[in-house]
């Protein structure tokens, strides 16, 4: 996971983020993106191979957010249900302050595969993954959540619903309040999930 980041690539991946978000990934152009920056086209490729590479940064920074984010939740949450729930409130929290972010993560679904795309994003879902799994298991064996379902089974559910909320948000334009909508979704997962009913 790529986490040495230079100030001048974190500029450039928050104003392609701003011209994805503004414009959709096929309006993101080196062009654009220079001329946004105030620069030459040629500086912008001192930093950034291609349009792509800045996308991967910009998926690997996230990443790298995501797993700062959830260790701090760990940390701070040692129970299984309030951690799942600070967990997802954190995820509301960072997309709606950085939408951009977001926008990235589905302009892969429209774009032709990559190995560099098809990595960066497999490593995000992993570390996703990664720590939404030792919370159900702890949630599981502490008798919290439901023993019935398969932990891995459990993961997918929790994750696809949290996918769908994003994309939701994403296709009503961030038109409704995502991390109140967040809340009810995750109390609905939650009473689906737990075995106090």
């Amino acid at each position: 996971m790529k986490t040495d980041i230079t100030p001048r690539q974190l500029e450039i991946i928050e104003a392609a983020g701003r011209l994805i978000t503004e414009d959709g990934y096929a309006m993101l152009t080196t062009k654009r993106l220079a001329e946004r920056m105030q620069f030459s086209e040629a500086a912008l490729y001192r930093h950034f191979s291609s349009k792509e590479a800045i996308l991967v940064s910009m998926i690997e920074h996230l990443t790298a957010s995501v797993k700062l984010r959830m260790e701090e939740v760990a940390r701070r949450e040692e129970d299984p249900e309030p951690r799942l729930r600070a967990m997802f409130e954190s995820h509301f929290s960072y997309f709606k302050a950085h939408p951009e972010y977001l926008m990235a993560i589905f302009a892969t679904n429209f774009m032709e595969s990559s190995p560099a795309t098809d990595r960066a994003i497999k490593e995000l879902m992993e570390v996703m993954r990664q720590h939404l799994r030792a919370v159900v298991s702890e949630g599981q064996k502490s008798g919290v959540f439901v023993k019935a379902i398969p932990t891995d089974m459990l993961v997918a559910i929790v994750m696809g619903t949290f996918r769908l909320h994003m994309l939701q948000w994403r296709i009503s334009g961030r038109g409704f309040d995502i991390a109140r909508k967040g809340r009810s979704l995750m109390d609905a997962v939650i009473s689906l999930i737990g075995t106090s009913r």
